[in-house]
């Protein structure tokens, strides 16, 4: 290499990232033909971590501070490349910067409901919703594994990936849980805590950490949500006779409030209401007299097919074993 060629090179003294907006995952910062100075400064924020890759292969990974870039801070680096402790000059290498704050209100939902079996009602279709937040645990299985060689890696880019990996393992989840839909609906908090016992191991295995995960809905569409609906009404009226008897309570006041009119037509109908429930009752107590009455008289009567005489007294039929009348007491021979 000439002087002139060496004078016309650049290098990098200070190496630095600020996140110019949010949801960037991956940042590689821009090399091109520029080396990296040895003895330069590379900056680590809070909330970001850097990896120096050399030829493809992943060499250093540093977390947060304020490094010299020498063979003591980049002591693998050091090693592929052979340098020897007495290393001045510059070194070609790409380096990526990692945010690890956590990447709140990430939305899952499914975009269609979820069949399962259901203990109460049988086979129903779920749809459920909710949150989740999550950070880079590791950024070097994120490089391996997702980001690779891109120059920036979003939040954007990896939500289809994470959102897929919820809703195939909920769906595991409800088909083993064998808790019944209402009982998973009222306990969202618990059902929250044991999908994201789940979905943790998922996470991990890309380089990620599952820092919450939130059930906000759990629903059944909405033509089966209306039959559920019926069903709950039906348990809450119960004793039929008596929810129609507690309805005319009601519509006494609002009928004696209304005068001609509608008042009349509502009066109509609450007579007629009145007056069939009336009968009913009649008909119910005449029969019951009527049934009290066949009993007194059997009582009294000789059952079919008895032998009979006739009390020599009062003329009444009387069973003929009998030795005294059962209606007036004489006695028989």
């Amino acid at each position: 290499m000439s002087l002139r060629d060496f004078l016309s090179k650049q290098f990098i003294d200070v190496i630095e990232w600020v996140e110019p907006e949010g949801g960037i995952l991956a940042y590689r910062y821009p090399m091109q033909d520029r080396e990296i100075q040895n003895g330069g400064k590379l900056t680590v924020r809070d909330s970001q971590m850097a990896v120096f890759v050399n030829e493809g292969k992943i060499a250093d990974v540093l977390g947060p501070g304020l490094y010299t870039l020498n063979t003591q801070t980049l002591p693998i680096l050091t090693y592929l490349l052979n340098w020897d402790k007495a290393f001045k000059s510059p070194f070609k290498s790409d380096v990526y910067f990692f945010s690890t704050r956590l990447q709140t209100n990430q939305h899952w939902g499914t975009p269609n409901p979820i069949t399962i079996r259901d203990k109460e009602f049988g086979a129903i279709r779920l749809r459920a919703f909710g949150i989740y937040t999550y950070h880079i645990a590791d950024p070097k299985v994120v490089y391996e594994k997702l980001s690779g060689t891109r120059d920036i890696y979003s939040v954007t880019d990896l939500e289809g990936q994470l959102r897929n990996t919820i809703i195939g393992r909920m769906t595991d989840t409800f088909a083993n849980s064998q808790v019944p839909f209402l009982d998973m609906a009222a306990n969202q908090v618990v059902l929250s805590d044991k999908l994201a016992d789940q979905l943790k191991p998922a996470f991990v295995q890309l380089g990620l950490s599952l820092d919450s995960f939130v059930v906000e809905n759990l629903s059944l569409p909405d033509e089966l949500q209306k039959i559920l609906d019926q069903r709950i009404s039906m348990n809450m009226v119960g004793d039929m006779g008596r929810y129609t008897q507690f309805e005319v309570a009601q519509s006494i006041p609002v009928a004696a409030a209304n005068e001609g009119g509608g008042a009349a037509g509502i009066g109509a109908g609450l007579g007629a209401g009145v007056a069939m429930g009336q009968a009913m009752m009649d008909a119910l107590k005449k029969a019951g007299s009527s049934a009290g009455e066949a009993a007194v008289a059997g009582a009294g009567a000789p059952s079919a097919g008895t032998e009979t005489k006739f009390c020599l007294n009062c003329g009444k039929p009387i069973p003929k074993v009998s030795k005294f009348c059962s209606e007036c007491g004489h006695a028989q021979q």
